[in-house]
């Protein structure tokens, strides 16, 4: 009976690897849409996003019937219900990413601001480079890794504060439409990063038991 479940959970990490995947791949298509505005890319990555959500609702129900099923105690409980909260925050990227492709139309009004769009395209990679982070972290099981984030999440938070400044400097008569713009991407793309940072703390939980790290979800 043991082993049996070993399998089921073993086979439950992989499937979250592959969802992170296809959130990876998400991601991938945000930038290519913010550096360039591509509407084809914009199309495929709306039609992407309903696998994602197909992938939320089926592990979800995994993890509960794994519960229902098995009433795991210590470690495998911990395991399935850090799983159900790393799949919320994937999904949620996902659609953060999707925040972005949707002002695809918009994004040349950025342009016409080099520093600005400058920034963003910066926030895009570090948002990029933290998620991959994360998830390389939890694949890993790499408390190490994780406690990286943080400290990269600054560096984040510096992108955002200087995307501000930008805005608040924006003059005429076109100045509110390009302000909307900045504020809806760039407050997206902070908050993948804030997400990814979270997946860390999971991870902490998941491999430490300490409740501590729980604290770094309540946003």
């Amino acid at each position: 009976m043991r082993s049996h479940f070993d399998g089921e959970l073993d086979q439950l990490r992989l499937q979250v690897e592959v969802m992170a995947e296809r959130v990876s791949q998400a991601l991938g298509r945000m930038s290519v849409v913010l550096a360039t505005g591509n509407v084809r890319e914009a199309e495929a990555a709306l039609a992407a996003d309903d696998e994602v959500d197909a992938m939320l609702v089926s592990l979800t129900q995994r993890c509960y019937d794994l519960i229902r099923r098995e009433a795991p105690v210590a470690s495998d409980l911990r395991f399935l219900v850090s799983v159900l909260r790393v799949l919320e925050e994937l999904e949620r990227i996902a659609d953060l990413s999707l925040r972005v492709v949707k002002q695809a139309s918009e994004l040349h009004l950025v342009v016409a601001y080099p520093p600005m769009f400058s920034t963003l395209l910066d926030m895009a990679h570090e948002a990029g480079l933290l998620y991959r982070t994360a998830i390389d972290a939890w694949s890993a099981q790499d408390l190490d890794l994780a406690e990286t984030l943080a400290a990269r999440n600054r560096v984040m938070d510096g992108h955002y504060a200087v995307l501000l400044d930008h805005i608040l400097e924006l003059d005429g008569a076109g100045a509110a439409k390009v302000a909307v713009v900045g504020v809806l991407v760039g407050r997206a793309l902070e908050r993948i990063a804030d997400h990814a940072v979270i997946v860390g703390e999971r991870l902490h939980y998941l491999l430490t038991g300490d409740p501590a790290h729980l604290a770094a979800e309540v946003r």
